[in-house]
């Protein structure tokens, strides 16, 4: 990773379905694809699926982890993270993207979409989320990459 790597963070749910670990997993896959870094809390669920996605076609993975145990990592992480923050983390992992996008998930996902719009960070979703008009919609994985990487290309370098 250098200094000018673009980062994404991938929000979604903890615990999700089979459809969606296919989905997460898939954006993964196209973030690294596209040469830049994943963000995300670290954990299982969306988290887990998408930093498999990325580190298995070579991306480099970021686990923002709400406790101090590295150990509580999923195996697909490159750099841990941990801050003792519990869900106080969510700031981070948003904070830490160029972008954002969001899959399916619950309120902790909620707060992360509200964070990264109070930071200026652009918001995609995909499979969810279709209900606010700052946020960019995409109906694929790679569409979701695409559109959160043009909106990095129209946003300010140092934010």
């Amino acid at each position: 990773m250098h200094r000018g790597q673009r980062q994404i963070a991938v929000i979604g749910a903890g615990q999700c379905t089979e459809d969606v670990r296919v989905l997460a997993e898939e954006v993964g896959a196209e973030i690294a694809r596209h040469g830049a870094a994943l963000v995300c809390g670290g954990l299982a669920g969306v988290m887990e699926a998408a930093a498999r996605g990325a580190h298995h076609h070579g991306g480099l993975t970021i686990g923002v982890l709400p406790s101090y145990d590295r150990e509580t990592a999923n195996q697909n992480i490159d750099i841990v993270i941990p801050t003792g923050f519990g869900h106080g983390r969510n700031i981070i992992v948003v904070a830490s993207g160029d972008a954002v996008i969001a899959l399916p998930g619950e309120h902790g996902t909620a707060s992360e979409i509200a964070f990264a719009l109070l930071l200026g960070r652009p918001v995609v979703a995909v499979g969810a989320w279709h209900d606010h008009d700052a946020i960019l919609h995409a109906d694929s994985a790679g569409q979701a990459v695409e559109t959160a990487l043009q909106a990095i290309g129209r946003q300010p370098r140092d934010r």
